[in-house]
């Protein structure tokens, strides 16, 4: 690969898949764009390290993954969400699934993690398989494994509508139940 042509290809190919990580990894559209456009012209640099076009996609996204991972760590925005108290959430059947906002899953997206943010975004937004991004991210499979089931954990603790059943629980010492919040 190494000339412009080729780069508008990988660009009409790209584009709308590359802009819809980047905006669910920053949460922004005017971020989403320039994390885009960036992206695309660092490609434009390295073109020639692309020997097989069929590894573009994943190529393209490590180098849009990198360059927002950059702008993380160079504004300090990177915050943490502590995920270890995070269990699973009594059981909902997968057909029981209800309607999710998508600004206050863009939300829970931005305050999730980053090492959660990116496997939940490449496997539910971007149909990467557990080898795909465990090879984008590189880390083992179990790894990719384990971040999705928390990360979604999460993600399921932070959308899942107020059910009564499941606020008013007993309390531990006291007269009688109490609201948990």
């Amino acid at each position: 690969m190494g000339s412009n042509g080729e780069l508008h290809q990988l660009i009409d190919a790209h584009y709308e898949a590359l802009y819809r990580y980047a905006y669910r990894l920053s949460g922004s559209s005017s971020d989403a764009e320039d994390l885009t456009q960036e992206t695309f012209g660092k490609a434009l640099a390295r073109l020639p390290q692309l020997r097989e076009l069929d590894r573009a996609r994943a190529w393209l996204f490590r180098i849009l993954r990198n360059l927002y991972l950059h702008k993380v760590r160079d504004q300090k925005r990177h915050r943490v969400v502590p995920l270890d108290a995070v269990g699973d959430l009594p059981g909902r059947s997968a057909d029981e699934m209800p309607e999710i906002d998508p600004a206050k899953l863009q939300q829970a997206l931005n305050d999730l993690d980053e090492t959660f943010r990116t496997p939940i975004i490449l496997f539910y937004f971007e149909d990467f398989s557990y080898r795909d991004i465990a090879d984008q991210m590189e880390l083992p499979i179990g790894t990719v494994m384990s971040r999705l089931a928390r990360g979604k954990a999460y993600l399921r603790s932070r959308l899942a509508p107020p059910d009564g059943a499941d606020q008013e629980q007993p309390a531990l010492s006291g007269d009688g139940p109490k609201k948990v919040t």
